[in-house]
């Protein structure tokens, strides 16, 4: 009898303590829908814009963003830690082997499209390059702007760090004109950045700064290249209408990557975002929209 009371006491005891904000946390927590969703740091601010937008309508489904780069959140889709992996550039096929190996079957989804665009500062009155210009730009071969037309001081070379997507494209469609054989890396001197604002804040304060990133993030303050995919061909700014009509050098689909075919919230917010509603956000944001 005395054990009974005592297990009615405390029990009791612990219910009392469960305010309102606990029951209705608890009641939230039983019947909501968490969708992770990491990667690309060209995608997270787009990606961000989607969430808010979808949870305001979708009162039972959560969904956690977060960068940190393609690389990052192609490592957590293949652990199976994330939902949703987010990309700027295609899983490399050794990507998807080791995720096969672990039971993970990569599954792609075109969610985007997207300019990289070259940028300088202001005051540098270089307007124009061609592709192999740029290419010998970062390999090292050109070192200053007198070379190309500018004036007489050393080129500062910016780029993403290793782990972004940005960085692994700009690298096999840029320094490489997309061929598989060309080994060629960026020089040494170049100085990696971790973000898409370090690049902005860098070229906005180095009149000798060049660097590239996604069109959405580019500012007006900044002065973007117009650029020729080969010597005696047009010279083309990046714009939506220039990524569509495939006149601008540097363009690129944006991805999201789930383990196989997505099914029930995930999928449900994957079919949202090809919507037209989802689309104009990418529009707004200064991408361009997949349909």
């Amino acid at each position: 009898m005395k054990r009974a009371f005592i297990f009615l006491l405390l029990s009791s005891l612990f219910l009392s303590s469960c305010g309102p904000a606990d029951s209705a946390q608890a009641a939230f927590d039983s019947t909501a829908n968490y969708i992770e969703n990491k990667g690309s740091d060209t995608i997270v601010n787009l990606a961000l814009a989607w969430a808010e937008t979808y949870q305001a309508e979708h009162a039972d489904i959560r969904i956690s963003v977060t960068g940190g780069g393609s690389g990052t959140g192609i490592a957590a889709l293949i652990n199976g830690t994330v939902d949703i992996a987010n990309a700027s550039r295609k899983i490399k096929e050794e990507e998807v082997a080791e995720a096969q190996s672990k039971g993970i079957n990569p599954m792609e989804h075109i969610i985007a499209r997207d300019a990289i665009a070259v940028i300088v500062n202001p005051r540098n009155p270089v307007s124009s390059l061609t592709l192999q210009q740029i290419s010998d730009i970062y390999s090292g071969k050109t070192t200053r702007w007198t070379d190309l037309g500018g004036e007489d001081r050393p080129i500062v070379k910016l780029s993403r760090e290793t782990n972004s997507g940005t960085h692994v494209y700009f690298l096999e469609t840029v320094l490489r004109l997309g061929s598989k054989e060309d080994k060629t890396l960026f020089s040494m001197d170049t100085l990696l950045l971790p973000s898409s604002e370090g690049i902005i804040s860098e070229v906005r304060d180095n009149p000798n700064a060049i660097g590239y990133d996604g069109l959405g993030y580019v500012p007006e303050d900044l002065k973007m290249i117009a650029i020729a995919k080969e010597s005696g061909a047009a010279y083309v700014l990046p714009s939506i209408e220039t990524v569509n009509d495939k006149s601008y050098a540097i363009a690129r689909d944006l991805y999201m990557y789930t383990n196989g075919q997505p099914a029930g919230a995930i999928r449900e917010y994957l079919d949202w975002i090809l919507s037209e509603q989802a689309q104009q956000i990418v529009a707004e944001l200064g991408f361009v929209p997949a349909k």
